[in-house]
């Protein structure tokens, strides 16, 4: 599995959290780990480490795993960094583990594309598992079309950037395949007039569609749950390993 370049380019992954500062969206997963009373936590697509941190900080023992070294490289250095362990790859070959909840947050599962490799992204995420644990990510209800959104006049802004300067960005969707969409991040450094772009494809799968993957792969499903900070917008998968 590859990483899109504002994962994986060190320039770009050294920016993504100034450019993403709200990660508001992480709340609800904080409060899932504290009902499930999650010790042991696997973060699947960990990026540059936001919510394992977030967990460490707790208290919790946490893996981060991410195919994109850039990103792990900026969540090393952070902070705490040393509590996590960092893994560079995915979910389909991990070391033993035996943990209580294993998470994909943001687009981390609509960015598994491949069918054969999500599935084996389950499966992978169900091996680490402890009996009784819980696998939980979100997906975008395809009905709510979020992709028509995705221009750039609705997403142009000019960010300072501490270390970087003056970073304009913005996206433009470039390819509507249901269930496929792709779009383009573009970034401009004004500090030397570099441009960069960053491709990503992600795949919106209907309800019942996860479900049935979900049961195949050996889950339980609990429930499916709203997203608080995006009410009606995303599914909240909430899954168990028997």
């Amino acid at each position: 599995m590859t990483a899109d370049d504002c994962f994986a380019h060190p320039r770009l992954a050294a920016i993504y959290d100034p450019l993403d500062p709200d990660r508001g969206d992480l709340d609800a997963y904080v409060r899932i780990a504290e009902e499930c009373g999650a010790r042991r936590v696997l973060d699947i697509g960990c990026g540059t480490g936001v919510f394992a941190l977030l967990l460490a900080d707790r208290g919790a023992e946490v893996v981060g795993v991410d195919p994109a070294l850039a990103s792990l490289d900026v969540a090393r250095a952070k902070p705490g960094g040393e509590r996590v362990r960092w893994i560079h790859g995915d979910a389909r070959d991990l070391p033993p583990l035996r943990v209580d909840l294993a998470t994909m947050t943001a687009n981390v599962a609509q960015e598994i594309t491949d069918p054969e490799a999500w599935r084996k992204t389950l499966r992978g995420a169900h091996g680490a598992l402890r009996p009784g644990g819980f696998l939980v990510f979100e997906t975008r209800d395809p009905a709510r079309r979020a992709w028509e959104e995705w221009t750039r006049e609705s997403s142009y802004r000019v960010t300072e950037i501490p270390g970087a300067g003056s970073v304009a960005s913005w996206v433009r969707l470039l390819d509507v395949s249901l269930p496929l969409v792709t779009f383009r991040w573009t970034y401009v450094f004004a500090a030397d007039g570099q441009v960069l772009t960053s491709d990503s494809t992600l795949r919106f799968r209907e309800r019942e569609e996860v479900e049935g993957d979900l049961v195949a792969c050996g889950y339980v499903l609990e429930e499916v749950r709203d997203a608080p900070d995006r009410p009606g917008r995303e599914f909240v998968f909430v899954a168990r390993r028997p």
